[in-house]
């Protein structure tokens, strides 16, 4: 049995590289504690949960500036107020369909079957968008359509499946939708915050009982290596991904699945 530490700083390190690659964030989490013995108990579980925050402070300190000058402007400036709007409207479905379905989804999909069939769907569509001959029409993640808003927040509900991949069913549906992939990987990174903060501020209220001081000094761990990591792996997708594409992340995804289905059938 591994040490609480060396889980939390493994499960930070799983958190932070993979939140905003589109490979499934909760799927790795939910393999990792599954084949490695990681999280048995309801702490474990919302400890995955709660260590998203660091990912998203990551984001907040990469687009400090971007974000500060839009925070400020929305009261004064349209184009700002626009945006704010549209992070809102894309906020929106999914805010929704957790509400109504979120004790539904954990009961019945939240196991490693799924994930492991999702990571390789997920991959095959990857591969499937880096051949089509896209012409982006929209080159800036804060000036997207209001509709397109939606139709990507509603993309991302399909998340809400382990291991589809929020960030990976988001810049699918941004792209396919006109964007360029540097603003639809930056789109996904932006409706990241209020998603995660939303499912942080949830899971931590319905789990406050079993917090303790203990779990307080555990979870402070594993947000600070997913804080670290996640802007390491930021800062070096959106260069490697407007360059490259999809294809690394995308075999990544049915490699992992196809291990996972193997290590199932094999009965671990």
């Amino acid at each position: 049995m591994l040490s609480d530490i060396i889980r939390a700083v493994i499960l930070g390190i799983v958190e932070g590289v993979t939140e905003f690659l589109p490979v499934s964030s909760t799927g790795h989490l939910l393999l990792a504690e599954r084949f490695f013995d990681l999280g048995e108990t309801s702490f474990w579980k919302s400890f995955a949960i709660l260590i998203q925050l660091g990912a998203i402070l990551a984001i907040l300190a990469l687009y400090f500036a971007k974000l500060s000058r839009i925070a400020v402007g929305m009261f004064s400036d349209p184009a700002a107020r626009r945006f704010v709007v549209g992070v809102l409207v894309a906020f929106l479905p999914a805010a929704v369909i957790g509400a109504a379905a979120g004790g539904y989804i954990k009961s019945y999909l939240f196991n490693p079957w799924v994930v492991c069939f999702s990571l390789i769907v997920g991959g095959a569509i990857l591969l499937w968008v880096d051949q089509l001959d896209l012409e982006p029409t929209e080159h800036e993640a804060t000036d997207f359509p209001l509709p397109m808003y939606f139709y990507v927040g509603c993309a991302q509900c399909l998340a809400m499946i382990p291991g589809v991949s929020r960030s990976g069913a988001t810049i699918v549906s941004a792209m396919l939708l006109g964007a360029d992939k540097r603003a639809a990987a930056e789109f996904s990174f932006f409706l990241a915050i209020p998603t995660m903060v939303g499912a942080f501020v949830y899971d931590l209220y319905k789990n406050r009982a079993d917090m303790t001081m203990d779990h307080s000094l555990i979870v402070a761990i594993g947000f600070a290596v997913s804080f670290v990591t996640a802007i390491i792996v930021v800062k070096t997708f959106l260069a490697y991904v407007t360059r490259h594409g999809f294809t690394l992340f995308a075999w990544w995804r049915v490699i992992v699945g196809t291990l996972g289905l193997i290590a199932l059938a094999l009965g671990k």
